[in-house]
């Protein structure tokens, strides 16, 4: 049962990643829109992400519930050394539903919705850097626990160049994501070249911030070059992922905004493959060599079976409503060429 609970975290993160990424990739890319347009992107996004932006979340409280209930001590040493970055998403993901929440749904509109914006802009941006920042984190060795001061227990511990340049990739990604998903709900609309040309620059930013993570890998100590290319899986991951943004292409050419989609959503799957394959199941790394292993720190086997079968069969009543949610509002979203 254990590799059931496995099975559930890593998909859980995926999705996450993929359909939150999204989400925050909205706010990102409207954020960074011209003031001409930034209107039209403002309808285009707020139709791609409303329906489900809230259920998103449901994906992070899986993980979360896997990491507390399944692998207590993973979830503790996380929570403890990388606690402020932690707090910050948090704050991030509060302010950023809260300021969508008023500024789409408010019954009166006046001069707060320009402050809901900010709100939602700038969360929208920062929750992923750190989203990244922590993910860096875990796998970089940054965090010390033999460390004696503040500083290199709770702030270096994740405040460095590979972090951050991994924070920075993670907000790529995420306005990545939300161009190419926003490109079917923008298909009847005027907007429809303005969000094509948004998907060709954010994969631009992609491929830009992905060198950086990269180079301050190398400055830094980190293989993570090795890791990656040293195994046949990690350049089968990389082969495939670029292939797929070739494909990506001809489909925007074409029209096939729900195939592109699927792209986007494989490409980030193989990404998220080709970073963790070589240590797994060591999900967090140490400065000092050391690591905490999914199989090595997980719960009593009690713990884990009962866990396994909650998951199974709460997926059974997820997953339909989750689906029946998505085609409800697709099928809204043709009535509504708007």
């Amino acid at each position: 049962m254990i590799y059931v609970v496995i099975a559930f975290l890593w998909v859980s993160i995926c999705l996450y990643v993929i359909t939150g990424g999204a989400d925050f990739g909205a706010g990102i890319i409207e954020l960074f829109s011209k003031k001409s347009y930034r209107n039209q992107t403002k309808k285009i996004m707020s139709k791609s992400i409303a329906p489900i932006w809230e259920a998103n979340h449901m994906w992070l409280i899986i993980a979360v519930v896997v990491l507390f209930v399944g692998f207590p001590t993973i979830y503790t040493t996380v929570s403890t050394y990388l606690h402020i970055p932690l707090v910050l998403m948090l704050i991030g993901i509060i302010a950023r539903g809260t300021a969508f929440t008023f500024r789409n749904y408010d019954a009166v509109e006046d001069s707060w919705q320009k402050l809901y914006a900010q709100i939602f802009f700038y969360s929208s941006l920062l929750t992923p850097f750190f989203l990244g920042i922590i993910a860096a984190a875990t796998i970089s060795g940054s965090i010390d626990p033999e460390a004696k001061d503040f500083l290199s227990l709770y702030i270096f511990s994740w405040l460095n160049p590979f972090g951050v340049c991994v924070g920075f990739f993670t907000v790529s990604l995420c306005a990545y994501l939300a161009s190419l998903f926003s490109l079917h709900e923008a298909r009847f609309s005027d907007a429809l070249p303005i969000m094509k040309k948004k998907a060709r620059e954010t994969a631009i930013y992609v491929v830009v911030t992905g060198v950086l993570v990269f180079v301050s890998a190398h400055y830094s100590d980190i293989p993570l070059l090795k890791w990656i290319f040293s195994k046949a899986l990690g350049i089968i991951a990389i082969t495939l992922a670029t292939i797929s943004l070739l494909f990506t292409n001809e489909a925007i050419k074409k029209g096939h905004f729900l195939l592109v989609r699927i792209y986007g959503g494989f490409q980030i799957i193989m990404i998220l493959v080709a970073a963790t394959y070589q240590h797994n199941p060591n999900i967090i790394l140490f400065a000092n060599g050391s690591h905490l292993s999914l199989f090595d720190e997980s719960a009593a086997p009690k713990t884990i079976e009962a866990l396994g079968w909650a998951l199974l069969l709460g997926s059974i009543f997820i997953l339909p409503f989750l689906f029946y949610l998505l085609m409800s509002f697709g099928n809204q979203s043709r009535k509504d060429p708007e």
